[in-house]
């Protein structure tokens, strides 16, 4: 057996994740399992924001979320995010979940109906002090 590290491989890591994936149809009852990217561009085409997901046992992931800076407070993060629920949706999504380190990036998605469900913090004498991640999720609405 040699293990080693992969520094960043893609094919790599799309490998494992496929072959783990295969394992749990297998073993597990699923659900739709498939990812997508939206992208929200300028009216020059010009990418400002976009967001990456994948769907789960019935559960949106959004991977990330990113809105560039100057198009920030706007609109666009909002409408990425009604987007990716609506496909969830579409998918048989009954539920939406996400993590994020960032405090404003925690109001925002307050703001859009979601709730802590947990959380991880470092302690004073770890490195970066006060760090926080938390977990939030929402109930999608089906009626839409």
């Amino acid at each position: 057996m040699d293990i080693r590290i992969e520094d960043s491989n893609p094919s790599v890591a799309q490998l494992i994740e496929s072959e783990l994936l295969a394992s749990l149809r297998r073993s597990l009852v699923q659900a739709e399992n498939t990812s997508f990217v939206l992208s929200a561009k300028s009216a020059q085409n010009s990418l400002i924001g976009g967001l990456t997901a994948s769907t789960s046992y019935g559960w949106i992931l959004i991977k990330t979320l990113w809105v560039d800076e100057a198009q920030r407070n706007q609109g666009v993060g909002r409408l990425l995010m009604e987007e990716a629920e609506a496909k969830g949706i579409g998918l048989g999504c009954h539920s939406a979940w996400l993590d994020t380190s960032n405090p404003d990036a925690k109001t925002f998605y307050e703001t859009l109906g979601y709730e802590v469900f947990g959380e991880l913090s470092n302690d004073a004498e770890q490195f970066p002090e006060s760090h926080r991640r938390w977990f939030l999720k929402k109930s999608l609405d089906r009626s839409q």
